[in-house]
């Protein structure tokens, strides 16, 4: 049985990591707030040995310490769980059938690389924002851009609590579209990092479109309706509707009933195309009538116009 050929390189926790889960953190620190990555991993590749089918597993050495095995049909693993900044030697020897093992491989030695503290710090609140309508449906923003250690990779626009746009780190101005005329919105800008900090709403501009036709038609769900069923003792409203055609996707509604705004409905993937339809339990009693309506939320961060109200009666036909 041949040695196998060895070779081995080194990669940080997070980017060994990443795609299956996100890095563990250690409790030392260099300074206030500051957490440093617990341990870097090893990427250990090596040969097949042979093409001998007896081959049935390999070991893993670090130093004389057995660390990992693996089927024959691999040839690679992660070490994990190293500390950063150390020296490590690896071997490898293959097993057959019967559990007899091959020499082992070369020693091949790998460095991990020094721990970078986490960055933990959000950007600098941007300055600003002032902008422009131009015309009833697109506005313009500029704002003072953000400062941040290891740099502002986007800024989010709000409009309200809702973030509508975004633009990459280097813009400090952009053309947001999609809004409806002679209507009146608030705008913050928020900065963004690479580690995924946010920074504070930058201060707030208010801009209103100019006017123009259809300044709030086609805003409400078409084509609405609600009708009830009872399943286990209990009833139930089932709402259908069309969503409006607006630029953009539609991902959230809210449910009023009998006057009140009850609910939201959030779609927690892809929004459905065509007919949407919604139900959701309304107690125990029959004979009970109820007014129900349905407003979305349209992509420009606003609500749109309300659908016509239907009633609706527990038990009835």
């Amino acid at each position: 049985m041949r040695r196998v050929l060895l070779t081995a390189r080194c990669v940080p926790a997070c980017g060994a990591l990443l795609a299956l889960a996100s890095c563990g953190w250690g409790a030392t620190a260099t300074g206030p707030g500051e957490r440093l990555p617990a341990a870097t991993s090893v990427h250990v590749m090596w040969n097949l040995a042979d093409e001998d089918p007896r081959i049935t597993r390999y070991e893993v050495y670090r130093g004389t310490t057995k660390v990992k095995e693996v089927p024959g049909s691999e040839h690679m693993v992660d070490i994990t769980r190293l500390e950063p900044s150390t020296s490590y030697v690896f071997r490898v020897r293959a097993l057959d059938a019967d559990g007899a093992p091959g020499p082992l491989s070369r020693p091949v030695r790998a460095t991990t690389p020094a721990a970078v503290a986490a960055d933990d710090t959000a950007p600098t609140r941007p300055g600003g924002p002032h902008g422009r309508a131009l015309g009833g449906r697109a506005v313009q923003l500029s704002w003072t851009g953000s400062s941040d250690a290891r740099g502002v990779v986007s800024y989010d626009i709000y409009q309200g609590t809702s973030k509508i746009h975004s633009v990459g780190g280097a813009q400090t101005a952009a053309v947001v579209t999609g809004l409806r005329p002679n209507h009146a919105y608030v705008f913050t800008v928020r900065a963004r990092d690479a580690a995924d900090n946010v920074s504070a709403p930058s201060g707030s501009v208010r801009i209103t479109t100019a006017p123009g036709p259809e300044d709030d038609r086609g805003t409400a769900p078409a084509g609405f309706r609600a009708t009830t069923h009872r399943a286990d003792g209990a009833y139930y409203i089932d709402l259908a509707w069309t969503a409006p055609e607006v630029d953009g996707v539609i991902t959230e509604y809210r449910i009023q009933l009998d006057g009140r705004a009850v609910t939201s409905l959030v779609w927690g993937g892809t929004p459905p195309t065509g007919t949407c339809t919604y139900s959701f339990y309304i107690g125990r009693e029959a004979d009970v009538t109820h007014r129900v309506r349905l407003r979305a939320k349209l992509p420009d961060g606003t609500w749109g116009a309300l659908s016509p109200e239907r009633s609706v009666t527990t038990g009835g036909t």
